[in-house]
């Protein structure tokens, strides 16, 4: 499980055998777990996050959204 970024507590990173959907990020921070596609940036699901972190998870994929990109191809390619 490759760990691509970690900022304000959230960890974002990918499952080492799901190459074989579109890109995307996992996130944890404490006992929320989620997932947001990347191309474009749009939530699969957050689970046991507040609103707040929701947003700044959000907020950090749309940031960094072109990295995570490169990040996946880099890796699944």
């Amino acid at each position: 499980m490759p760990t691509i970024f970690r900022k304000l507590g959230f960890c974002f990173f990918f499952y080492r055998d799901e190459g074989n959907e579109p890109p995307h990020v996992h996130v944890e921070k404490g006992d929320g777990r989620g997932k947001y596609w990347i191309d474009p940036v749009n939530k699969a699901y957050m689970d046991n996050f507040n609103r707040q972190d929701e947003k700044k998870a959000e907020q950090i994929v749309h940031e960094k959204q072109n990295d995570f990109k490169k990040n996946w191809y880099e890796y699944f390619s």
